[in-house]
């Protein structure tokens, strides 16, 4: 219960880090801030953020009423509020902060607040809306649509999504479905030239970045989309003539396999956009609308398929089929495992379905494993720091969202004495990944020796080890060692040391797959 002699002492929420703040990782992960946007840090605390970006060539400056309560406040492309409006007990205060910020950003607003997990808040005292922890500062932890509603209901304007916590909120509804489109967009190479015509070699220094915009595009570029037309047209034309030299020395399998993926991914952009409100063709990217024309005859057209798979995407009959069908991912009974690498290689409707988990979480920071619940409703995503280099990763933190309800549920393993681990690790990538290879090896050895027949004792860090002692194994690297009278002896060559890299991030108790 709070009482007039509580004194809230906000400086103390300020921190010391040594890295770049979560809310301006995420722009800089998603291009929104890079060298020659100028960015203004609302709340900046010590000024940690405003040195990083400086030292990477970022113009950045700000302002905090603690620290820096003399400095101007001032325009700026893009205005990050991070971790301001949590720690701000007054309810309109916190909204005229929000409104402050809003009004110095030319672009974007960034804001991250402080979310609800599991364990947070519960030794704290409760404080008006949230609470007052022992250093007698205040806390108030969001939920994640609870977050969303409040700026979206504060500045009338859409929250995108970027993280846990995290939110974009864009001046400019042109460069957000830009953004949106690009977060859903696969990029292709150009098909390699199997003929040798004398007229292409004649004109490959301008013939070859015509291949890799049409690539990048997925269609014939209008004239300003290419800088080099002119050239193009005077030599053949047209670009369209141009461009059918190139499928003669080409082929035309790949460039039809290049124009169906861009089509996919554009109908997975637009079926995620009906869950804001899908924008007049006029205010889409210039380009956007050229894709619109050129993948689908109109834009109503191409919402009308993809209101067809969103549709779809909702009945857990389909979603199991899609499930069981798809080329990439662990299969499970209930649910399909698939590396973050491997997502855009499911089909749309699959995409879609995680998309939409990603629409409302944003991106969950170090997932590479991402379960799809056949039947249930739901996503998690699952964090593995060491996948690449532990041979069996213990589980660091997983995120399971209902999509039905959008309750988010979290668990935390890193204080874990016995987290669970992984196995088969090469079932979860793309059939072309170059690491499946060394995994499937081991995979190999340790079902030769029995090592992984029973699923339910050797899920879990100590299952494991005590199934390898029980045989007499261990293992080093992503090689099988065997234990005979006291020494090691590899049964396949030298043990090669591996250098281990991290990347930890985040959260829930899933069943892990075996």
């Amino acid at each position: 219960m709070d009482t007039p002699s509580q004194v809230v002492h906000r400086h103390k929420t300020a921190i010391h880090r040594t890295d770049l703040s979560r809310p301006l990782k995420c722009a800089m992960r998603d291009g929104l801030v890079v060298p020659g946007v100028r960015v203004f840090d609302y709340g900046c605390g010590h000024g940690q953020d405003i040195e990083l970006l400086s030292f990477r060539g970022i113009a950045c400056d700000g302002w905090d009423p603690s620290f820096r309560p003399d400095s101007p406040k001032h325009l700026a492309d893009v205005v990050n509020l991070g971790y301001v409006l949590n720690v701000i007990e007054d309810v309109e205060e916190r909204n005229e902060a929000l409104r402050q910020a809003w009004g110095l950003a030319r672009r974007l607003l960034v804001v991250a607040a402080q979310v609800k997990e599991a364990g947070r808040g519960q030794v704290s005292s409760p404080f008006g809306d949230g609470v007052l922890t022992g250093r007698g500062t205040f806390q108030k932890f969001f939920g994640q649509g609870e977050l969303k509603g409040f700026l979206e209901g504060a500045l009338e304007v859409e929250a995108i999504p970027a993280s846990l916590g995290v939110f974009y909120v864009f001046r400019d509804e042109t460069l957000q479905q830009q953004f949106i489109a690009n977060r859903y967009r696969r990029r292709a190479a150009a098909p390699r030239k199997r003929l040798s015509e004398l007229r292409f070699k004649e004109h490959r220094e301008l013939l070859e970045p015509l291949m890799a915009t049409i690539a990048d595009l997925g269609r014939l570029p209008d004239e300003d989309e290419f800088p080099r037309a002119p050239e193009a047209v005077a030599a053949f034309g047209s670009l369209k003539r141009a461009f059918a030299l190139v499928r003669r020395v080409t082929g035309d399998d790949e460039w039809n396999a290049i124009r169906q993926r861009r089509t996919e991914d554009l109908l997975v952009y637009l079926a995620l956009a009906r869950f804001r409100k899908r924008p007049p063709i006029g205010k889409l990217p210039r380009t956007l609308q050229r894709d619109m024309r050129a993948f689908f005859g109109a834009y109503t057209k191409a919402c009308q398929k993809a209101d067809e798979l969103l549709f779809r995407a909702g009945n857990a009959a389909a979603i199991d089929e899609a499930c069981q069908r798809s080329p990439v991912g662990k299969q499970l009974p209930d649910d399909l495992y698939v590396h973050r690498s491997a997502l855009d290689a499911l089909e749309p409707l699959l995409r879609i379905y995680e998309g939409c988990g990603r629409a409302f979480l944003g991106e969950v920071e170090g997932a590479n494993i991402i379960k799809i619940h056949r039947r249930s409703g739901k996503l998690s995503y699952l964090v593995y720091p060491d996948f690449d280099n532990d041979p069996h990763p213990a589980l660091l933190r997983s995120v399971r969202v209902n999509l039905g309800t959008r309750q988010i549920d979290s668990n935390d393993y890193s204080q874990s004495a016995n987290p669970p681990v992984l196995h088969r690790k090469e079932t979860f990538l793309l059939p072309d990944d170059p690491r499946r290879e060394k995994f499937a090896r081991l995979t190999a050895q340790e079902e030769k020796h029995g090592l992984l027949a029973d699923a339910s004792s050797i899920g879990t860090r100590d299952g494991w080890n005590r199934r390898l002692d029980e045989v007499g194994f261990l293992i080093r690297g992503h090689r099988l060692i065997k234990l005979n009278h006291g020494h090691m002896i590899s049964e396949m060559g030298s043990v090669v040391q591996e250098a281990a890299s991290a990347d930890p991030v985040a959260i829930t108790p899933d069943r892990q797959p075996r």
